[in-house]
């Protein structure tokens, strides 16, 4: 599914990045489902364990990314946004929403997912308040738009390309390069947090899956348990070798 391509932006619509106004009042609406935010958290989660996440970076979800159009201030909240370097803030405050060029870098993704009440993920509109799609190609030019719909399975990635989003094709496996990453992104189904659903899930670019904890510590358990069983069973050979030996009269140390 792709929206049309006619460019409708005009060129001479004046944008800035501005500060938000202390009285601005952001968006706060609640998320359309309880599987949303784990959707989210997932794709963080595994980043993290893979020492993938620095300091500098930002990655939110239902996080407000502003800018000002014809003296307008525009707010959407990706379902999930990464950005890879943005200004650090005063220590003990806390970043309510993001202001690209003002506070950092542009999102190098975002994310969104689409539910039960689809909210426009597609939208063109080229006024204001302007439609999602519209908001992330043509004024924060965001490099790569994800929309995924978990109850399918369905995942559409498009990339920007001389200033209009490209649609993307999958690799063998299903699967999307982010360059600017370095990872895959792709489906996967299974079961977290008593959800047995679509995920999104990152591959490296072997093919390697990044796990998130529990998988990380059942990895773990069955590393150990596979120690255990192999140092039974030498145990064991070493008894049969043991008896074998004083069965021929060779007497055994059993204290090695």
């Amino acid at each position: 599914m792709t929206p049309s391509t006619i460019n409708l932006f005009k060129k001479s619509t004046t944008i800035t990045w501005e500060k938000l106004p202390d009285d601005f009042i952001l968006p706060d609406e609640p998320v359309d489902n309880n599987l949303q935010p784990l959707l989210a958290a997932a794709l963080r989660e595994s980043l993290e364990l893979a020492g993938l996440i620095l300091e500098s970076m930002l990655i939110a979800s239902n996080f407000g990314l502003c800018a000002t159009v014809k003296t307008q201030t525009v707010v959407k909240a990706p379902d999930w946004v990464y950005i890879a370097s943005v200004k650090p803030i005063p220590g003990g405050k806390i970043r309510c929403s993001y202001t690209p060029h003002l506070e950092g870098e542009i999102p190098t993704i975002v994310l969104e997912f689409i539910s039960e009440t689809e909210g426009g993920e597609y939208s063109i509109n080229p006024h204001y308040p302007y439609g999602k799609w519209y908001f992330y190609e043509q004024i924060l030019q965001v490099p790569v738009y994800g929309i995924f719909q978990p109850k399918t399975g369905e995942l559409d990635v498009y990339c920007l390309v001389a200033g209009k989003y490209e649609q993307q094709l999958p690799d063998e496996n299903n699967r999307y390069w982010i360059k600017e990453l370095n990872l895959f992104i792709g489906i996967w189904q299974g079961t977290k947090a008593e959800f047995t659903t679509n995920w999104l899930r990152w591959w490296d670019k072997s093919g390697n899956l990044l796990l998130w904890g529990s998988e990380l510590v059942e990895q773990e358990r069955q590393r150990t348990e596979q120690e255990k069983q192999r140092a039974e069973q030498e145990k064991l050979r070493a008894e049969r070798l043991a008896a074998q030996l004083r069965a021929l009269g060779v007497e055994v140390d059993d204290s090695v």
